[in-house]
């Protein structure tokens, strides 16, 4: 590859140490760049399968490969976030699988990186065939520098044993995580380094006090989550969630950093606060409208500057806040004051991930089922052909589901050849292959979609995930696949909210998983609700008095009682 003069020497800033002879750098133009050191061999792998199968742990190169820590260390503490000059001395084709190498002379502060690794024993210099002129345009000096270390004994050269850093991997491992968790509370403030971000609010830590390695949550904000795999699939970012996790990468990766561990959640990640140079990286986010301020919060010490950080992006209309539209004020003219009572007979078909319900109405069950038995069985006589129909984004087609049987469904996204669908008539979503999807003769899109999307009224969730997932889950097996009772209560935007009771025991299914702590009492204007939200509110007085789930730390709110008279 041929490089231009302007290519091969460069200025940039140092964002991480992969390792103890590659960095990532940040262009001037904001590019990223992984560069490695020219000529400079880290500390060599060995067979880390054997190490885990002896320790019975997991392999981590980093911390069971002998000084190959030291080595990252060693760059780290001289390097990261600090400006270095660069000369490009060769560029290393592909290998064997291994990708392209841009192989380099780096310079901090004018002293030769490569160089002064491998004079401290954390690096050897490669060697090469007297004819390979690709290496590193100070190669005499790095040989120089080896020679050295040699006669010191150090690090790689010294005869002693090896050094073994033990490191125990609490991240994922709920029985650990418990066990730490008393020692992490008592030891207050800490020294950790941040190892990984995984997002704006979601670090990996190293804990040199304990030895170990944490996942560590952000405590006292709601951080929009950046582009992540979860089971195979590609979620996509939340709104700014891509900058709020680069945003933290170049704040807190590879730094030294202080933590307050709070507490821990059900899946053994670590939450409380995190400080890098003096400063609250939950305030920082909300300073850069990158989170909101959690309800959480309202318990802490930091309650005030983070209102206030929020309030300042807020009015700057930084991040989260330059798109955000204040909900739209209710007109309450002619407001009657009683609620109006007319239940309508449902089958509760899905719940969906933040809590909404798909539902059929009773009335209309014997016309489904009759469009399904006749699209089936003409779908099963004239199987659709493979390849004749590409569906695209927004078709009504027919597509399979897990029991093998054909449903309308509308296509969500288009990936390749697998299509995400919603079956409209129940409301459920999937991502099905090519095979699975047909045309839908026309005579079956006359019947309007059977699954209806509601809200529960007057409540509402949690804003914490894992809180969530807890009230969803309970809600999904309170109601899914019963008959209940809905009400019409009140419409934000085109969201139909209502309440909802069995016809057997006319229990509210909301009230129910208020009082049992999963969900919270939302305010309402209306004066024909007043009563509904008020026996609500009594329902959560007494979750909070028996600390019933959300509530098993505390008060999480404000006593706002008088606010509904």
């Amino acid at each position: 590859m041929n490089l231009e003069i302007q290519d091969k020497n460069f200025t940039a800033k140092v964002i991480e140490v992969i390792n103890g002879d590659s960095l990532t750098v940040k262009m001037n133009n904001g590019d990223y760049k992984k560069i490695f050191l020219a000529s400079v061999r880290p500390p060599r792998q060995v067979d880390t399968e054997i190490i885990a199968r002896e320790q019975k742990m997991r392999a981590r190169p980093l911390y069971d490969i002998p000084y190959m820590f030291e080595a990252r260390e060693f760059l780290r503490k001289k390097l990261v976030g600090r400006k270095v000059n660069v000369s490009v001395d060769y560029i290393q084709p592909p290998n064997q699988g291994y990708p392209e190498k841009i192989c380099c002379t780096v310079v901090c502060a004018g002293i030769d990186v490569g160089e002064a690794i491998i004079s401290k024993g954390l690096g050897t210099a490669i060697r090469y065939r007297q004819d390979d002129d690709q290496r590193s345009s100070h190669y005499d000096e790095l040989l120089s520098a080896e020679e050295r270390a040699k006669k010191k004994g150090a690090g790689l050269h010294c005869k002693k044993e090896k050094p073994n850093l033990r490191v125990t991997d609490i991240s994922g491992d709920i029985p650990k995580a418990k066990q730490f968790l008393p020692f992490l509370q008592r030891a207050g403030k800490m020294e950790g380094l941040v190892e990984f971000v995984a997002s704006g609010s979601r670090v990996r830590l190293y804990i040199p006090r304990e030895t170990c390695l944490i996942t560590f949550l952000l405590s006292g904000i709601d951080c929009p989550r950046g582009k992540r795999v979860i089971s195979g699939t590609e979620v996509p970012s939340d709104p700014f969630g891509n900058e709020a996790t680069l945003f933290s990468k170049e704040a807190l990766l590879q730094r030294e950093v202080e933590v307050e561990v709070e507490m821990m959640d059900k899946g053994g990640n670590f939450i409380g606060w995190l400080f890098v140079e003096g400063q609250n990286h939950s305030i920082s986010l909300c300073a850069e409208g990158l989170a909101k301020v959690h309800f959480t919060a309202e318990r802490s010490s930091y309650f005030k500057a983070l209102t206030t950080a929020e309030e300042n992006a807020k009015s700057e209309n930084k991040g989260l806040w330059s798109v955000y539209e204040e909900p739209a004020e209710l007109s309450l003219e002619n407001e009657p004051e009683e609620r109006s009572i007319n239940h309508l007979n449902v089958i509760v078909t899905e719940v969906t991930d933040d809590g909404n319900i798909y539902c059929q109405h009773i009335e209309s069950g014997p016309q489904l089922e009759k469009l399904m038995e006749q699209m089936r069985s003409e779908l099963k006589s004239n199987p659709p052909l493979l390849g004749a129909y590409i569906p695209k984004k927004g078709d009504i087609c027919a597509a399979k589901f897990t029991d093998d049987e054909w449903y309308r469904a509308r296509v969500d996204r288009v990936d390749k050849n697998k299509f995400s669908v919603t079956y409209i008539d129940y409301g459920n979503k999937d991502v099905v292959p090519l095979i699975s999807v047909g045309t839908l003769p026309s005579i079956y899109h006359s019947l309007p979609p059977q699954a209806k999307l509601y809200s529960l009224a007057c409540v509402k969730f949690p804003t914490d995930e894992d809180a969530i997932g807890d009230a969803v889950e309970t809600l999904e097996r309170d109601i899914m696949n019963r008959q209940i009772m809905i009400n019409f209560e009140y419409k934000v935007g085109n969201q139909q909210h209502v309440t909802a009771a069995f016809p057997d025991t006319k229990e509210d299914v909301a009230q129910s998983l208020v009082s049992e702590g999963y969900l919270l009492v939302e305010k309402r204007p209306e004066k024909r609700l007043q009563k509904l939200v008020l026996s609500y509110i009594k329902s959560q007085e007494k979750a909070k008095s028996t600390r019933m789930n959300i509530w098993r730390y505390g008060d999480i709110t404000e006593d706002d009682a008088k606010e509904f008279g």
